[in-house]
């Protein structure tokens, strides 16, 4: 059964100011046209007065409340459906800890054109972070089809390669269904990707569509993690035969990743200076206690105050930090190792 949508739904929106309104247009006939109105003594005049405005109140008061309960009704479908579509990501994954934050340009959306994802698959720890063209809520279309086609593919194809084709293919899948639903053209839509295999050795594979790459983050050291040349962003141009998987250094015990988006890199505050990211992570290393979460809270303050308490573009940040040798996501052996040292200890000899 096909429901029909209502054929007038900003008159059904404004209903509740239908009785303000009518009761306004009523007050006003009553002064210009009731004999009484134009009785010019003051008892009359404060009476009516009065009553006009205390039902005018009522009414009024009841129009917000109606309007406020929609309004209440609205942010929390939009929540729900922003926290499924951008679902926080888990604490731990396979040993490694993670934290991300999202900074929406558009007051009051909690996502926006960046996507963000991690998760654990026979092939290692996968981490995906995009930029959609433009921002705010018109870009949540294509983050949905890339982050959905993610949280499949990552799963069944052995190859970042294999995963960067499916995304392709369902951000064209996406772009085809706006162009068929406007009878229009197809709209010009490109994401920049950057996409992370971490392994359980620390090796790290990453494959780039136009997107910044991560900082790389030691005991006292901040830098640029090399990911090669970056293939254009995804949707601009059809993908290569070959695709260049980077093969990079090793993420160490301790060591952690920061990605982020260009709405962080390219913030500005009332000056017109850039947001120095690099800067920032230098001293939340110095500073801050070395965990994704508080890394990229410093961070995000630090945005936001560079910013002046809004962004003109959305960012998203995420931090990465391996734990497998420290952090309780990682088993740990029921025999401690000072005990197995005491039982592998050579007996005493009998002389």
């Amino acid at each position: 059964m096909i429901r029909r949508r209502p054929r007038w739904p900003r008159a059904r929106r404004l209903a509740p100011l239908a009785l303000p309104m009518l009761w306004g247009l009523t007050a006003i006939a009553w002064k210009l046209t009731c004999p009484l109105a134009q009785r010019v003594d003051l008892a009359t005049r404060a009476a009516t007065s009065a009553v006009f405005f205390a039902v005018g109140t009522v009414l009024v008061l009841g129009a917000c409340r109606s309007l406020y309960r929609e309004l209440s009704q609205l942010q929390a479908v939009a929540q729900a459906a922003q926290q499924v579509l951008l679902r926080p990501l888990p604490p731990c994954l396979d040993g490694l800890s993670v934290a991300a934050a999202q900074i929406a340009a558009v007051r009051g959306a909690s996502v926006g054109g960046d996507l963000y994802e991690a998760v654990t698959t026979p092939h290692g720890v996968r981490v995906i972070i995009g930029d959609v063209r433009g921002h705010g809520l018109s870009a949540l279309g294509a983050v949905a089809a890339v982050l959905g086609s993610f949280r499949e593919a990552a799963h069944e194809e052995p190859g970042l390669g294999g995963v960067l084709r499916r995304l392709d293919r369902a951000l064209q899948r996406y772009v085809g269904e706006r162009a068929d639903e406007g009878g229009t053209e197809a709209p010009e839509e490109f994401v920049t990707v950057l996409l992370l295999d971490i392994r359980r050795s620390g090796e790290i594979l990453v494959l780039n569509c136009g997107h910044p790459g991560p900082f790389r983050l030691g005991c006292q050291s901040v830098e640029p993690l090399g990911v090669g040349d970056p293939l254009p962003p995804l949707g601009a141009f059809p993908l290569p035969d070959t695709l260049p998987v980077r093969r990079c250094a090793r993420l160490l015990a301790g060591e952690s990743l920061f990605l982020y988006t260009d709405g962080a890199a390219e913030a500005r505050d009332a000056t017109g200076r850039f947001f120095p990211l690099e800067d920032v992570l230098a001293a939340a290393v110095r500073a801050v206690p070395q965990t994704p979460s508080a890394l990229v809270e410093h961070v995000r303050r630090a945005l936001l105050a560079h910013g002046g308490g809004r962004l003109e573009d959305d960012a998203a940040l995420v931090a990465v930090s391996n734990d497998r040798l420290r952090s309780p996501c990682t088993r740990v052996p029921a025999q401690s190792t000072e005990s197995g040292l005491r039982r592998r200890r050579p007996a005493p000899s009998s002389r």
